[in-house]
């Protein structure tokens, strides 16, 4: 059942959502001048739903080294153009989904905040809001982040967890697995009981790897930064057993050295 509870995130804290038009060069497909914002503009996703579950992408922002997170942290990796693409993405879906550890690290409030975005989204035939979905075994969920508190949008969890989620202003439902989250379930679940047609992972590194290993993943947008990271964080395919998984290269964005590709799984 939907219990009162906060509102999800509208950015992580470390990236802020500016209304500045970030003009990049478009290398590939066809060389040109473009922004972040004209790239995703002709992004149809949604009429890409499978029958039994959602078109899933996934975004992520990557040091030259391969890390996903930097002093702990993956919102200091990108740029504001980086940002500006996380939240293009946000639109262009019906859900977001995230891991418990990247709610904990990222503190996320409401999924899109501008009401003129969420305004244009009911154009556009998305909902409202995204549905915030959190994936949390133990449900070792930080109740005070803004995506709890703010009270705009709906929170599903999928936990297999026994214990019980406390009152909060944005509604939020459980919904509980045996032993383990089952994500192949859980697509399924926010496809035929919410609707959802096109969902965004934005991890964390484990969450996308599990997609990636059960074969759940159809896009990758990846922001390649010009930095290098050293130490031992979690990479993008983070515990994945040895694989290979051919990718297509749909477009190459640049801007100052930061490179903004999209990837189509092939099956």
């Amino acid at each position: 059942m939907w219990t009162t509870g906060p509102t999800w995130p509208t950015c992580p804290t470390s990236k802020r959502p500016s209304s500045r038009v970030y003009a990049v060069r478009r290398l590939l497909p066809d060389p040109a001048p473009t922004s972040v914002g004209e790239q995703l503009d002709g992004l149809e996703l949604v009429g890409l739903a499978r029958d039994h579950r959602p078109y899933v992408i996934t975004n992520f922002a990557i040091t030259l080294d391969g890390r996903a997170t930097l002093h702990g942290r993956s919102g200091a990796i990108g740029s504001d153009a980086d940002t500006e693409m996380l939240v293009g993405l946000r639109n262009k879906v019906d859900a977001v989904m995230i891991g418990a550890g990247t709610l904990r690290a990222e503190r996320y409030g409401r999924v899109v905040p501008d009401p003129s975005k969420r305004a244009r989204r009911e154009r556009d035939g998305l909902p409202h809001d995204p549905l915030a979905v959190i994936i949390s075994g133990r449900l070792d969920i930080p109740w005070d982040a803004p995506l709890f508190t703010d009270g705009g949008g709906q929170v599903l969890i999928f936990t297999a967890s026994k214990t019980e989620a406390p009152e909060t202003r944005t509604p939020v439902q459980l919904v509980r697995h045996e032993d383990d989250v089952d994500l192949a379930a859980a697509l399924t679940h926010m496809r035929t009981e919410h609707g959802v047609r096109a969902l965004l992972c934005e991890g964390g590194p484990l969450v996308h790897a599990q997609l990636i290993e059960s074969g759940l993943v159809d896009e990758l947008f990846v922001t390649h930064a010009p930095k290098l990271a050293g130490g031992e964080g979690p990479t993008l395919a983070e515990g994945l057993p040895e694989l290979e998984r051919p990718l297509d290269l749909a477009w190459l964005l640049e801007q100052d050295g930061e490179l903004f590709a999209r990837y189509r799984i092939v099956r």
